[in-house]
């Protein structure tokens, strides 16, 4: 917890319009005090780990998780050893299995796991991952009928199904055993299948809720493998697991689940796989996404991810699992060369989007404090882009945000992003139920749901009053939280590497914020699409290399850009670029304030 008090610096009102406050309260500096002097590790580092709660005692067990250590017993899942059992069972009568996953990165990410475990034991899966626009999320009837007529016997859904009660009950009709591997929040109602293995359950006791379906995929893979090479009649040899973490790393940081326990295991032990370029798929997205240096999660969640995610949203969205899938190299290129074109192509569309909904909420906003949800809706815009549109206005406005795509028909497809405290799966749960909105569902940061055009006032109202309480709190709680002080001269190689051993970073351990104070703006310049790049120089002469992403035109850009003879506190992360065999550090811009003497 923050320590209440001084504002960090002296910043009460950062040019983003928020208070900057010492992510450490006094226990926790002492506690980093402790740590620094105890373990030889940096005062930064020491600090950061400290900030998230990571005492002396948990320091070796933290920086370097491992499997052993972190997993249980697959068993404690509910119903996971029903799923085992019938998994083992479908691979020893070598049946046709259907793989039904999601169209974004862990849906894709555990089909190709489920599959290439399968492969190995001599079966030839299906997968089938639905069009986003025209089936939508989810098992649906005619893919069901259309998998039991191409002659499976057993069928999987990975990172869907909780919520599929229909489908599942046409499946048995048609013969099809079920077996659902997902991980979303649900109600005390679930579908008439063999196994629903969901460690969001209400009836689940595992702990494992923070899993993504990926996650729980590797442990049924880990359970079904256990009871295959018990089995004398399978003489295969059981396949090494540990290789396909570095599909549960990509999946576990592109699904934005938190970086705790086990999830920081996958990742940690799953980017030390993906290192080794034994994925086809990976590799050659790697390659066409002009990735140097080591494979860092960062590079998941903003080179990979995004490209894969391309397929869903604008393309095919089979691409993804068929890459990953893939054990020949000039066939994923062909496909990685595919999505790299899909993104570009969605980048493009998401900066026409972002600029309408940017422009319909600052007219909602004005001068006031504005509602404690965003909507906004067009009948202009790419269904499979909204989730993408959502993020940008929450990260903007600092609140929940949904936006929604209207078709000709009226019906309107959205989704929402939250921030902490305030459950968006809960309010859109409700809203279902209400009869405000035809379907939807999701977890406390995203949320999914479709509404019709004249529902769009009392979706509103609804999400603003479902939010009002949590709302206040929450933006009581919004200060920027900082890590630590340093200097350019501060900013070095060797900093990045002690925090790189602090990581990965993402949901739930957050990237190290770190204030560069009294620091003057250098050759500030527009990059890229819409970057401003500067160089910021220290009262001692040091200088660093710096980057605020998308903030031309910005409150932050636009200082950034102003009289360069006035000193900012800068707040940001150090990131480091890697040409020519080497590497140099930069710093990428968050926020910043002008500094006044105190």
């Amino acid at each position: 917890m923050a320590a209440a008090g001084k504002a960090f610096l002296g910043v009460e009102t950062s040019v983003s319009g928020r208070r900057w406050i010492s992510a450490l309260d006094l226990r926790a500096e002492a506690q980093a005090l402790a740590m620094a002097q105890k373990l030889g590790l940096s005062d930064i580092v020491a600090r950061v780990l400290s900030a998230r709660g990571v005492t002396a005692d948990m320091s070796e067990r933290f920086l370097e998780p491992k499997l052993r250590s972190e997993m249980p017993d697959p068993s404690a899942i509910t119903d996971m050893d029903v799923a085992a059992v019938r998994l083992a069972e479908a691979v020893r009568r070598r049946e046709t299995i259907a793989i039904f996953g999601d169209y974004d990165v862990d849906g894709a990410a555990s089909a190709a796991l489920l599959w290439r475990f399968l492969a190995h034991y001599g079966l030839d899966p299906i997968i089938r991952i639905p069009d986003r626009i025209t089936e939508g999320y989810g098992p649906n009837p005619q893919a069901i009928i259309e998998l039991a007529e191409s002659g499976a016997t057993l069928l999987v859904t990975v990172d869907c199904g909780t919520a599929s009660f229909d489908t599942a009950s046409q499946a048995r009709r048609l013969g099809l055993d079920v077996v659902v591997l997902d991980h979303h929040q649900t109600g005390a109602a679930i579908p008439d299948v063999v196994a629903l293995v969901n460690p969001n359950r209400q009836d689940d006791l595992s702990g494992l809720g923070h899993l993504a379906a990926a996650g729980v995929v590797f442990m049924a893979l880990v359970a079904t493998r256990r009871l295959l090479s018990a089995n004398p009649a399978i003489t295969v040899q059981p396949p090494d697991l540990m290789r396909l973490l570095d599909l549960v790393a990509l999946a576990t940081v592109c699904d934005v689940v938190p970086l705790k326990g086990l999830n920081r295991a996958f990742v940690v032990q799953g980017l030390s796989v993906m290192r080794r370029n034994e994925n086809p798929g990976l590799a050659a997205l790697c390659r066409i996404a002009r990735l140097s240096g080591p494979v860092r999660s960062g590079h998941l969640g903003f080179l990979l991810g995004p490209r894969i995610n391309a397929g869903g949203r604008i393309g095919d969205a089979s691409l993804g699992s068929r890459l990953l899938c893939l054990d020949d190299a000039t066939a994923a290129d062909a496909i990685a060369e595919r999505l790299d074109m899909l993104n570009a192509e969605r980048q493009a569309m998401e900066a026409r989007m972002l600029a309408e909904a940017d422009a319909e909420i600052a007219a909602e906003i004005g001068q006031g404090e504005g509602p404690p949800v965003l909507v906004a809706a067009s009948s202009n815009w790419h269904p499979g882009i909204v989730g993408l549109i959502a993020a940008r206005l929450k990260e903007r406005y600092r609140r929940p945000a949904f936006a929604i795509a209207l078709d000709d028909h009226g019906k309107g497809t959205g989704s929402g992003r939250s921030v902490a405290g305030i459950d968006l799966g809960r309010m859109v749960r409700a809203a279902v139920e209400l009869g405000i909105a035809e379907k939807g569902g999701g977890h406390m940061m995203a949320a999914g749901l479709t509404v019709r055009r004249e529902r769009l006032g009392e979706l509103r109202s609804h999400l603003e009053a479902a939010a009002a309480d949590d709302f206040a709190s929450a933006r009581a709680a919004d200060g920027l939280k900082i890590d630590a002080a340093v200097s350019a001269a501060g900013l070095t190689v060797s900093l990045y590497e002690m925090l790189e051993k602090a990581g990965p970073f993402g949901s739930g351990h957050d990237t190290p914020v770190l204030a560069v104070a009294r620091h003057r703006v250098v050759d500030a310049r527009i990059v890229g699409n819409g970057h401003v790049a500067v160089r910021l120089r220290g009262e001692d002469g040091a200088m660093i290399r710096a980057i605020a992403f998308k903030a031309a035109g910005s409150a932050l850009g636009d200082l950034l850009r102003s009289d360069q003879s006035q000193p900012l506190h800068v707040a940001g992360s150090v990131a480091a670029d890697h040409y020519r065999g080497g590497q140099e550090v930069s710093f990428r811009i968050s926020d910043a304030a002008i500094a006044k003497f105190v």
